[in-house]
């Protein structure tokens, strides 16, 4: 088949996947299938062939990710019920002047963000960022805003969470490259993030008036979570922090391993760096904790409730790997180098192309799951003929599944009503700083592409 019968046929499984989810409402792992059989067929791959490819795709990401973003939703649960997400974030709040809390607040859901989903951290923090509204004086905005840029940057850059746990594998290269450019480029995005949008909402970006929901009183949901943890004992926070960063400890100490001359496939560099070790590790860390403060009973119910929450996260996922075993086999990398002109040393326009892949799809379907890792499927196509390092593909590929978030995005709606905003207020403080923090990411796996093309 021609170059240009691969790329329509793409373009029509692109189509398929967005109209799929938004017309019959089915769920994104089923249009995910059903666009890989379209684009399979299509493509004169046969349909026994077709099925067997959508089989064994699935079957290849869930051995690589499955557990890992498993013990991921389940070490976030745990962290969540046992009070130690709230203790972080009390301490770190905390531990500023009242003039920088703001970054406190970013900070916080910085960190929490990086084992436990964003509306889960969402939920955990916003009960704080109320008090600490109430006891500064400043207006809700700043603190929704402040807590969705730090929640977002760790969510969709730094494991375990789905997408940044899956593009290790979907490009072709190791989850410790990940973290340690999910990290510093989160952390480079989350200054000039904070500074604009603070600017903006300093220059009146926000209308009290017609922002905020007057009907609701959003200090009733501080009330009812102070009446939910007032009794109920705390770990301290050094204790808090241990199931939280011993995941990122354990591979950055095998990067360090590596650097300084030790064999990858040492027994040391090899356990440090598996996924599985490593949130394993923390997972019982955080059981520990669990049942000293929560007890044996409540610790296993926060486990079954994780897992529940794990299986959308992982038939999304999967579904993704399907579609992927499916483009690629039908050898498309190089008809969309041709009839795109993405050449080899283009390097910026294949990076722009990344981030627009991942754009439509979030702003046509809402998903951030489904925009990342479909845009990522797309983009292993075209990754091996391009000279810089695939991380930079998949930061730009991530950036671009969370650009736009609005009223088809499930987050929009829990910040909104859980700020106590209008939809246009939600417009303001959700969908704005995340746009400014992809924008901000585009251009830094921009910089880092060109500077560090080979990490």
């Amino acid at each position: 088949m021609n170059s240009t019968m691969l790329v329509v046929n793409l373009a029509i499984s692109i189509a398929l996947i967005i109209g799929l989810i938004l017309i019959p409402k089915l769920n994104p792992m089923v249009s995910l299938v059903i666009a890989s059989a379209y684009m399979g067929i299509s493509c004169g791959l046969g349909v026994l062939t077709t099925m067997d490819t959508i089989a064994s795709g699935f079957g290849s990401m869930m051995t690589s990710i499955g557990l890992p973003i498993g013990l991921g939703v389940l070490l976030g649960q745990l962290m969540s019920d046992t009070g130690m997400a709230q203790k972080i974030a009390t301490t770190l709040v905390h531990a500023v002047p009242a003039r920088f809390v703001m970054w406190a607040l970013a900070g916080a859901g910085f960190l929490l963000a990086i084992p436990v989903f964003f509306d889960i951290t969402f939920i955990i923090l916003i009960p704080i960022g109320i008090a600490v509204a109430k006891e500064i004086n400043k207006p809700m905005a700043y603190v929704s805003t402040a807590l969705i840029i730090g929640d977002v940057i760790a969510q969709t850059y730094i494991p375990p969470t789905p997408n940044p746990l899956a593009a290790p594998d979907l490009l072709g290269y190791s989850l410790g490259t990940q973290m340690v450019v999910g990290l510093i480029v989160g952390v480079i995005v989350l200054i000039p993030s904070m500074l604009i949008t603070t600017k903006a909402l300093n220059a009146g970006l926000f209308n009290d008036e017609k922002d905020v929901n007057h009907e609701v009183d959003v200090l009733k949901n501080l009330s009812e979570h102070e009446a939910n943890r007032k009794d109920l004992p705390q770990p301290s926070f050094a204790l808090s922090m241990v199931p939280l960063l011993l995941p990122v400890v354990l591979i950055l100490i095998s990067s360090v391993l590596q650097a300084t001359g030790a064999p990858a496939d040492s027994l040391a560099v090899s356990l440090l760096s598996n996924k599985i070790f490593t949130l394993l590790m923390a997972v019982l860390v955080a059981y520990v904790v669990a049942w000293k403060y929560i007890g044996r009973k409540k610790a296993e119910a926060s486990a079954n409730n994780a897992l529940g929450t794990a299986g959308v996260a992982l038939a999304i996922t999967g579904a993704g790997g399907s579609f992927g075993s499916v483009i690629a086999a039908t050898n498309i990398g190089d008809a969309l180098i041709s009839a795109l002109n993405i050449g080899t040393g283009s390097v910026v326009s294949v990076l722009l192309f990344a981030y627009f892949i991942g754009f439509i799809f979030r702003v046509a379907q809402g998903s951030g799951t489904v925009a990342g890792i479909t845009a990522m499927t797309i983009m292993s196509t075209i990754a091996p003929s391009v000279p810089v390092h695939p991380v930079w593909i998949a930061m730009a590929c991530l950036a671009g599944g969370i650009s736009i978030g609005h009223v088809n995005d499930s987050g929009f709606w829990v910040c909104t009503n859980l700020s106590g905003f209008t939809v246009t207020g939600g417009l303001k403080t959700y969908t704005w700083p995340i746009f400014t923090v992809t924008v901000f990411t585009l251009i830094a796996a921009i910089v880092g592409a060109l500077l560090f093309p080979m990490v």
